[in-house]
């Protein structure tokens, strides 16, 4: 595993090719499918009318993006975050196809169609015939939505993140590459702790330890393991 960017975005419409225009972007850091916590988050100018429907869905109308950078403004930033990374979101075609007309459209390289990852058909493979919406698989892998109101580029990036962990195998899958990074330690090989430079000071007083001394000894015998492990010494 590697480093992977979790994107989705807020349009004016459905398909660009009928004018149709970029309005928000969201992205999440992950690496080794775990969030590094660094985000880009912009919102963007149009350059045309924001439909009610489309406000209907994500909330945002044109007097909120005013001020905001058009989206060759803010091309360079965004490329540079995504890096040569694979790029992750729901319904990817319907992203990637904003993207690209809007890179396009500021002469800019596209980002081509192997690096994206679909989690929609991810999803239709493991639950076929089921919903897949990202609300659907929020519900069905008990991801909480009390902070989404509306659709939004970043929020809706960070529930694909948890999503996509568990379309990768879940939260155990996610422990286990913690452990192993854990184990792996550095060049030299696994992690090791060597003794402390300041041993800590003993929790049993004197009178404890010859009453478990004599407890063992009338007990246990001389074959107890306690004292064939040494720590009755």
């Amino acid at each position: 595993m590697a480093r992977e960017i979790v994107l989705d975005t807020e349009t004016t419409g459905f398909d660009p090719r009928t004018g149709d225009r970029m309005i928000e972007v969201g992205c999440i850091e992950i690496d080794d499918l775990l969030p590094t916590g660094r985000t880009f988050h912009r919102l963007i100018h149009p350059e045309r009318d924001i439909p009610a429907g489309a406000i209907a869905v994500h909330g945002i109308t044109l007097e909120k993006l005013h001020g905001a950078p058009k989206f060759a403004e803010v091309a360079a930033d965004l490329l540079e975050f995504i890096g040569d990374a694979p790029v992750i979101a729901h319904n990817a075609s319907f992203d990637r196809a904003f993207i690209n007309h809007e890179l396009g459209l500021c002469g800019q390289l596209l980002i081509e169609e192997a690096r994206w990852i679909d989690t929609l058909q991810m999803a239709q493979m493991r639950f076929p015939g089921m919903a897949n919406s990202l609300d659907a698989l929020c519900r069905r892998f008990k991801i909480s939505l009390t902070e989404r109101t509306l659709h939004g580029a970043l929020i809706d990036a960070r529930l694909l993140s948890d999503v996509y962990l568990e379309l990768k195998g879940g939260k155990a899958r996610s422990l286990e590459l913690v452990a192993h990074s854990d184990e792996a330690g550095g060049p030299d090989g696994p992690r090791r702790h060597g003794a402390r430079p300041t041993p800590l000071s003993p929790r049993l007083t004197e009178a404890e330890l010859q009453a478990h001394a004599a407890f063992v000894a009338a007990e246990l015998g001389d074959q107890a393991l306690w004292l064939k492990a040494g720590a009755g010494a």
